[in-house]
Order: C-alpha cells, then sequence, then structure tokens
C-alpha cells in the first residue's frame, strides 16, 4: 500500500519532522523526496491506460524554470512550490482570457440533411442497433404526443415531453449497459423505454393507479425502476447530480465494470448542486458521465440570460474534467460520444462531461406556453431542419435498413398499444389511503397517524368530494 500524507496538515508536519529528527534529513523537501522513491505505490487501476492528470505536490526548494536559460534576468523567473504543484512566475501583468477567440467546435457525424460528413469518425452500429434506436425514438415521440393530448383533455394532471430531444434520450441509452445507474432529469424517459419500460408501465404511472411503483405518491413523469437501474426522477433541479457522483464512486470501490450517468439541462447548471457534483467527481476520481441537455432555454430563459461562458462544455474543464461539445440532434454522434466516454470514465476511473447542444422544441411542460417567450418560426425551423428523428432515418434508409412500409406498421402499432395501454392504466383502480403514510418508518410515529385520522374523518364528513376509485 502507499503512504498517503493528505489526512490532515498537521499530522503530515508531525510525521516529516519526526522523520527529520530521527533519520537525519537536512529539509522537508528530501524527507518527501526519500518517500516517494523509496514506498510502493498504489497500483494503476484496471484497465486504466490513461491516467488523470493530477498537479502534485512537491515541496521543493524554489528552482530556476531552465527554460528561462542563463541571461541576467533568470533569477528573477522562478517557480514557487504551492500545494498542486509548481507555479512558474511571469513578469507581465497578464489576466486569463473570459472566453477563447474560438467557441469549442461541436462534434457530429451526420450533416442536416442525415448523410455521412467525410472522415467523420463514429462507432459502428449493427443494423439491428440501428433500427431499435430509430424505432425507440418513433415510440417516445408517438407516446409523448398521445401523453400530451390526454392531459389537455383533463385525463392527466401534468406532462412534459422530450420532442426534439429523442435522439439524446435514445442514442444515449442504446451506448449504455444496463449495470449502468441513470440519475435522471426529467426529460428523459427514451432511457428507461430502450432499458424495457412498457407503454403500460409509462401509463400507470402518469395515472398514478395501483400497478404504478411509485403507489400514486409522485407527479405524472416522474418514472423510477429499481429493475432497471433508474432512479426515481426528483422535480427539484440539479440535485440527482451529486447523488450520481456518490453513486459512481460505490461502483468505483466495489470495481464494477459500470458507471453512473445523470442528465440535465442548461438551467441546472445555475445550480450550485452542479459545480458540487463537479469538483466532487473530479477529485474523487468518480467513473461518472454528466449529460447536459443545452436545448436553448430553462423554461422561458434563454442560454443567453444563463451564463456568459461558452456554453457548458467549458465548465468541465475549470474543474479538472474531460469534456465534449455533440449535437445532440446526431443519433450517430450521440452514441458514439457516449460509447467512447463510458469506455473512459470506467477503464480510466474519471468523470467525463458531455454538451449535447439540442432544441426544446415542445412547450416546457403542459403547464408552460413557450410561444410567448420565443417565436412559433423558430420552431418551426428546429423541428424540420434539424429533426434528429427524420436525420437518423435518412442514413438508415441509405443503408437499406428501413423503408416506407416499416415506417407505416411501426406507426400504426406503436399508436394502438399507447392507446390501450392509456384505457387499462386509466381504468385501473388507484392505490389504497393508507400508501399516503406507509414505506417511510417502520414504526409510524404519532403525528403521522394523527394525521392519517384526520383525513379518514374528512372522508368520512364529506364523501362526495373525494375520489371513489381511491380504496379507504
Amino acid at each position: 500500500m502507499a503512504l498517503h500524507l493528505r489526512s490532515s496538515p498537521s499530522l503530515k508536519s508531525t510525521f516529516l519532522n519526526i522523520l527529520r529528527q530521527n533519520l537525519g534529513f537536512g529539509s522537508r523537501s528530501h524527507v518527501t523526496r526519500h518517500i516517494r522513491q523509496n514506498l510502493p505505490h498504489d497500483p494503476p487501476l484496471r484497465g486504466s491506460q490513461n491516467p488523470i492528470r493530477r498537479f502534485c505536490n512537491t515541496m521543493a526548494e524554489p528552482e530556476t524554470l531552465s527554460s528561462f536559460g542563463q541571461h541576467e534576468d533568470a533569477r528573477n523567473h522562478q517557480v514557487m512550490d504551492f500545494p498542486g504543484g509548481k507555479v512558474a512566475f511571469t513578469p507581465e501583468i497578464r489576466f486569463i482570457s473570459e472566453s477563447d477567440s474560438e467557441r469549442v467546435p461541436c462534434y457530429r457525424v451526420l450533416d442536416d440533411n442525415g448523410q455521412l460528413i467525410t472522415n467523420s469518425q463514429f462507432v459502428q452500429v449493427s443494423e439491428e442497433v440501428a433500427v431499435k434506436i430509430y424505432s425507440d425514438m418513433v415510440t417516445l415521440q408517438i407516446m409523448d404526443n398521445i401523453f400530451y393530448e390526454a392531459q389537455r383533455q383533463g385525463r392527466l394532471s401534468f406532462y412534459a415531453t422530450a420532442i426534439g430531444e429523442e435522439a439524446i434520450n435514445i442514442a444515449s441509452a442504446a451506448a449504455l449497459t444496463p449495470q449502468d445507474v441513470i440519475f435522471p432529469q426529467y426529460r428523459e424517459p427514451g432511457v428507461l423505454l430502450w432499458r424495457g419500460f412498457t407503454l403500460q408501465e409509462f401509463a400507470n404511472q402518469c395515472f398514478g393507479n395501483k400497478s404504478d411503483y411509485g403507489k400514486g405518491r409522485q407527479m405524472p413523469v416522474h418514472y423510477g425502476s429499481n429493475k432497471l437501474n433508474y432512479f426515481t426522477v426528483s422535480a427539484t433541479i440539479a440535485t440527482q447530480l451529486p447523488n450520481a457522483v456518490g453513486a459512481a464512486y460505490s461502483l468505483k470501490m466495489d470495481r464494477k465494470d459500470a458507471c453512473a450517468v445523470t442528465y440535465f439541462g442548461d438551467g441546472g447548471t445555475s445550480e450550485g448542486d452542479f459545480h458540487a457534483a463537479l469538483n466532487f467527481a473530479a477529485v474523487m476520481e468518480a467513473p461518472v458521465i454528466f449529460i447536459c441537455r443545452n436545448n436553448g432555454w430553462a423554461i422561458s430563459t434563454p442560454t443567453s440570460d444563463q451564463f456568459r461562458s461558452d456554453g457548458v462544455v467549458v465548465k468541465g474543464r475549470a474543474y479538472g474534467i474531460r469534456s465534449i461539445r455533440v449535437d445532440g440532434n446526431d443519433a450517430l454522434a450521440m452514441y458514439s460520444a457516449v460509447h467512447t466516454a463510458r469506455g473512459m470514465a470506467i477503464s480510466e476511473q474519471r468523470p467525463i462531461l458531455i454538451e449535447a447542444l439540442t432544441y426544446r422544441v415542445g412547450h416546457h411542460s403542459t403547464s408552460d406556453d413557450s410561444t410567448r417567450y420565443r417565436s412559433a418560426d423558430e420552431i418551426e425551423w428546429w423541428n424540420k431542419a434539424r429533426n434528429p428523428l427524420s436525420r437518423f432515418r435518412t442514413w438508415i434508409e441509405s443503408n437499406g435498413w428501413w423503408s416506407d412500409e416499416a415506417e407505416s406498421d411501426l406507426r400504426s402499432r406503436i399508436k394502438k398499444e399507447m392507446l390501450e395501454a392509456l384505457r387499462v392504466a386509466e381504468k385501473t383502480e388507484k392505490p389504497n389511503l393508507k400508501n399516503m403514510f406507509s414505506d417511510v418508518y417502520d414504526v409510524p410515529p404519532s403525528n403521522l397517524m394523527e394525521q392519517e385520522l384526520l383525513v379518514r374523518q374528512t372522508i368520512d364528513s364529506h364523501p362526495q368530494d373525494y375520489p371513489t376509485d381511491v380504496p379507504l
């Protein structure tokens, strides 16, 4: 095992002084060099080929930079040993620029017409995987449209679509394994769909019936599945990010061949949890993939009012995290980027940040009217010119993997299945009233028991105001 002197400054100082007094070292820097040269190091992590670059403490005496040569000013150009490593001095008043002269480029494989870009680098996908990616994107789109209409008819209390962001959902999920743990925001139902969550299970949750795994306690679209390693959606913004890092560190400690993956929007980067999570992940070298769906809008707040940096991708470097910007409407690019990121996260035990540029074609939710803060023409342009489904369909058709007949059959079948799931979920009995007060305490406290009693007394006094499909 390696000897780490990072537990506390006072402990480190005491330890070094003891070595100086008893072993005859002339300075603390000599002690440090001796320790590094003679103690064994921790073995490299399994599969690691490109370890994380860390600025290590040197605790050496200041020395002249050899690159400055022997000219008369050489003695003025020295380095300072500081926690984190050597820092070079400079006689110039030079501030770091707030941004580079050019924006970070965006990785893509397919152009807007669905054609492969010359010399593009991407991970090959089989016909089976490509067809499933497209089929699930279509399924997600149909599910969104039907649930949205059901809400407008008064059959659901709330809904939020992923229209325009289908490629981020499905292609990223396709690049992961079932063992990877997902910490979603609320616009990633496609990840669940890819993993086998059925249309009936989606409908059960949205209607909050007795077959809903959350027992009707959550708002619609707040899905969760223990079986599919998909943590339940929480409406509070960015709280899932630190949780994902903690889970990733647990996977690392257990030496699992898996990583944690968390999704969030551009608005989430303004939350403190985003910054805490990135720093936590970098310092602990946790195998976690941060996927930011930068869709241009945080409800009605545009990205121009959200941050002054070059988007989100540059924030990763500030925390020491490898990052990439990807065309989120290019399914092939998303698949390739996430597939590659997963390999690095696990083999090198490091966090990765992916900024996926996309556009929220739908309203933020059924509680929002996005035409009040953006033009209908803008929405229509993105829906036609940058549509992720049409781009990927063009590509699989060019490979001979898809046809108009297959398209018609798929859409007809999914619509029928979706309408049947809706019908069944709507008629299924609601969870028992007692579920409002269970599953938290082994022995319910007195105040919770009192609340249940008051609810039941209110129902007895006003039975006409209580829904008849909820068992008591």
